[in-house]
């Protein structure tokens, strides 16, 4: 195994971060499509993307695509493709995938006939009868999007979101956290707004604490998953050593110093998990964590950035409940000099009952819900 297509999907509306973060890993042929981000690369280049990329879903090896608007084309396209270079004789490859506008709707079906389509490339490859699959699992993802199927080998296993920080959402079957935002999209958040802890950072909505922890790693330099293990490094056909050499070169590349970094929540079991959390990450000497009062913010410093994500009236809170707390927090903010707000909602009227129009807006998706991210450029 040596040079490979990669492709990492995204959340929509954060490929182009993906991209940036990739060009600066100096990935080769770096492309950002709808949904994902492909690259060319080497072994070393799947090691480094694992552990690196913060904004990107997971890193997946790209087998093929082709058009398949019928099981028989679905089967020839996976068959002709060269499973025999990634897959060694004794590998497990389960099938999980999903299909979307497409005449193959049936997930389920999908999955057996490129179950099938794999095994009798592998048993004519090497001329045995039965594929055994009694080794190191290679977990085969496929989507099929408008009749055209995308194949692929997943390298990264548990999603990269999952950067063992926050372990578990659900304590004693209660959500520890109400609708907690994802690591990934707080990654991309932190990066919109291109805060490297430089300035004060203060996220005022702070919850379980994840905005406020990725952007110290941002501050730090941090590769997100430099202490977590990833499905490839099972694999027999990839050497030890680049996961050795992946996180050493991290590692060297991380920073020091003292940074103004805040969250606050009203509720203390918030602001508790968070503290939790904020130690899990090893960032807790560059963050502080305190019960606050959202609609009595004071920034205390005299410009920065305030990174956030309000409630928004679906899940978490009544709508008209989540409308009063933007129209206060609106207020306490109207005043703010020097500082830059970046707001994350999905509510229509968001700008309105805010107080004030964004000077920029951008969409993204917190998991399949649609929000804005609402920026106010003080500075």
């Amino acid at each position: 195994m040596d040079n490979f297509t990669f492709a990492v999907p995204c959340l929509f509306g954060v490929e182009g971060l993906a991209a940036d973060e990739l060009k600066r890993l100096k990935m080769t042929n770096v492309r950002a499509e709808n949904g994902r981000v492909l690259f060319d690369g080497s072994a070393a280049d799947l090691a480094r993307a694992n552990v690196n990329i913060a904004t990107g879903e997971r890193v997946t090896i790209l087998v093929g695509e082709g058009r398949a608007d019928t099981f028989d084309m679905l089967f020839e396209l996976v068959r002709a493709m060269s499973w025999e270079l990634y897959l060694p004789r004794s590998a497990k490859f389960p099938v999980t995938g999903h299909a979307l506008s497409s005449a193959l709707h049936s997930v389920p079906d999908c999955q057996r006939i490129i179950k099938k389509a794999i095994s009798m490339r592998l048993t004519d490859a090497y001329k045995v009868n039965i594929h055994p699959e009694d080794g190191a699992e290679y977990k085969i993802r496929f989507t099929i999007l408008n009749d055209r199927a995308s194949i692929a080998i997943d390298t990264s296993g548990a999603g990269l979101h999952k950067r063992g920080y926050r372990p578990a959402a659900v304590k004693d079957g209660v959500a520890a956290v109400a609708a907690p935002l994802s690591e990934t999209l707080a990654a991309a958040m932190v990066r919109v707004a291109r805060f490297r802890g430089r300035e004060a950072m203060r996220d005022s909505f702070c919850g379980s604490g994840t905005l406020v922890i990725e952007a110290a790693l941002a501050a730090l330099n941090r590769a997100p998953g430099i202490n977590r293990k990833f499905t490839a490094q099972n694999w027999t056909n990839l050497p030890e050593s680049i996961w050795r050499e992946a996180r050493e070169e991290a590692k060297s590349r991380e920073f020091s110093g003292d940074y103004d970094i805040w969250g606050g929540d009203v509720d203390p079991a918030c602001v508790e998990v968070a503290n939790e959390n904020a130690r899990r990450a090893g960032v807790s000497k560059n963050v502080r964590f305190e019960v606050a009062d959202a609609r009595k913010f004071e920034p205390s410093a005299p410009s920065g950035v305030i990174i956030t994500n309000p409630p928004y009236g679906e899940r978490v809170m009544e709508r008209a409940d989540a409308e009063r707390l933007y129209r206060e927090f609106g207020a306490a903010t109207r005043e703010l000099r020097g500082w830059n707000i970046y707001l994350l909602s999905s509510h229509t009227e968001f700008e309105r009952t805010f107080g004030r129009t964004a000077t920029k807006k951008r969409k993204l998706y917190n998991g399949m819900l649609k929000c804005d991210l609402f920026m106010y450029l003080g500075k």
